[in-house]
């Protein structure tokens, strides 16, 4: 619990963390991020390539 010291609230660093950390979230952004690329590499030989 944070506490009052003067003016100021004074918290540890776990309490004055508000990300998620851990549970593979770097993995889900990266696979994301792929998935993106590859369906625009789809969009694009389906639409722009071969004349």
């Amino acid at each position: 619990m944070p506490e009052v010291r003067g003016n100021r609230i004074v918290e540890n660093k776990t309490e004055a963390r508000q990300g998620v950390t851990g549970h593979n979230v770097r993995y889900v952004l990266v696979a994301g991020t792929l998935g993106v690329i590859v369906l625009f590499a789809i969009v694009y030989m389906a639409f722009f390539s071969g004349g």
